[in-house]
């Protein structure tokens, strides 16, 4: 079976093409970073027209670099949400006009459960159950994965998500956008011991962020005057440091708790080296494993899109053109 993805969720425009949901034909992402960076985060309106622009380019795109036309495509998965209303109806709009002319089945996806599936793409992706921490800049939860569309909520963020305490203090410290990949950097020549930032809500396994947040907002402010040189770098190695040891621990607690040896990342936020990093080592040290994704399928994209769609197409799952956007959409759960 070979799926065309499609993704606009926030302010990648995203296509992938995917066959049998594990092998990975194309994959195509049109990023709007440069243009929202000048505003230091998404503009929604912005982002929607910019979909307008460049969804069918990235679609022809991603069926050129597949080598396939549309003829060859046996069915459509489209992001439905979570997300920005006005960008996921771009994705929504053109899934449901290819499925109608090419009279091929449609399947809705959910964001979320699409960033888990993005493990199935890899060489060898682990077994059900696992234990699955997405973490971008609107979601941190952590996940009991059961098989798809099993999904049980272990522990969530109660404020902030990682991504956004990441973009926030990027804004904070004025050092561009977005504002985890700016920290990354960063944080590579700093001492994560240089600064004392507090880590929210150590016990149980939801998560706080907004009180680290603060912190920095605080520090900044009794200082009078902004950071640079070596102690810049020293903050934001501190900064992440903080938001790193709570996303493991948590993490792995989780995995102890419901007896599971197997740990998903997944999400934007995965890409960040130093969570690759502590998580691989502090997992091993654990006697666990851990899986995570490449960094071009942890942000959003559209290959894990067609892995969850490959799977709904298969159960039988037929969506009509009455399909419609959902801008807060939980990840479907165990039954």
């Amino acid at each position: 079976m070979v799926i065309l993805g499609i993704e606009s969720s926030c302010d990648e425009t995203a296509a992938a093409v995917v066959r049998d949901g594990r092998e990975l034909l194309s994959n195509v992402i049109a990023s709007q970073v440069d243009i929202h960076a000048r505003y230091g985060g998404v503009v929604p309106e912005i982002a929607s027209r910019k979909h307008i622009e460049a969804v069918a380019p990235t679609i022809l795109k991603a069926l050129g670099d597949a080598g396939l036309t549309l003829e060859a495509v046996d069915g459509i998965a489209v992001t439905q949400g979570p997300g920005l209303i006005g960008s996921l109806l771009v994705g929504l709009s053109t899934a449901k006009a290819i499925a109608f002319a090419r009279r091929i089945p449609l399947a809705g996806v959910n964001h979320l459960e699409g960033h888990v599936a993005a493990v199935f793409l890899t060489p060898e992706p682990p077994p059900f159950p696992f234990i699955a921490l997405v973490v971008s800049g609107g979601h941190t939860t952590i996940y009991l994965v059961e098989g798809f569309g099993r999904f049980t909520v272990l522990g969530q963020t109660r404020d902030d998500a990682a991504g956004e305490a990441f973009d926030k203090a990027a804004k904070l410290l004025d050092i561009g956008y977005p504002g985890g990949v700016v920290i990354d950097r960063l944080a590579k020549e700093g001492d994560v011991k240089a600064m004392a930032f507090p880590r929210g809500m150590r016990d149980g396994l939801d998560f706080s962020f907004s009180g680290l947040k603060t912190s920095l907002m605080v520090m900044l402010k009794k200082r009078g005057a902004p950071f640079s040189g070596r102690e810049l770098n020293d903050v934001a190695a501190s900064y992440q440091e903080a938001i790193v040891d709570v996303l493991v621990a948590k993490t792995l607690r989780a995995a102890a708790m419901a007896g599971v040896k197997r740990i998903v990342v997944c999400g934007g936020v995965a890409a960040n080296s130093r969570l690759r990093e502590r998580f691989r080592s502090d997992a091993a040290a654990a006697g666990m494993e851990v899986f995570v994704p490449p960094p071009v399928l942890c942000t959003d994209n559209a290959a894990m899109i067609a892995v969850v769609g490959t799977h709904l197409l298969k159960e039988g799952r037929r969506d009509g053109l009455g399909l419609n956007a959902v801008s807060r959409w939980p990840a479907p759960v165990a039954p």
